[in-house]
């Protein structure tokens, strides 16, 4: 569902709402797209490092 599908009611379901539930179950949320980089690059050392060890 994208934003033509969003409900917002006062503040809730905004953007800001949604990534600050997200993070608080544990999400990794990007802010801007330099954040997509560093947080895919996170959970790939990761789970590489799972992997080997």
């Amino acid at each position: 569902m994208g934003h033509a599908g969003a409900i917002i009611v006062g503040n809730k379901g905004t953007a800001a709402s949604k990534m600050e539930v997200l993070a608080e179950a544990g999400v990794h949320v990007a802010r801007n797209p330099r954040e997509v980089v560093e947080a895919i690059s996170e959970c790939v050392e990761v789970n590489f490092n799972e992997y080997i060890h």
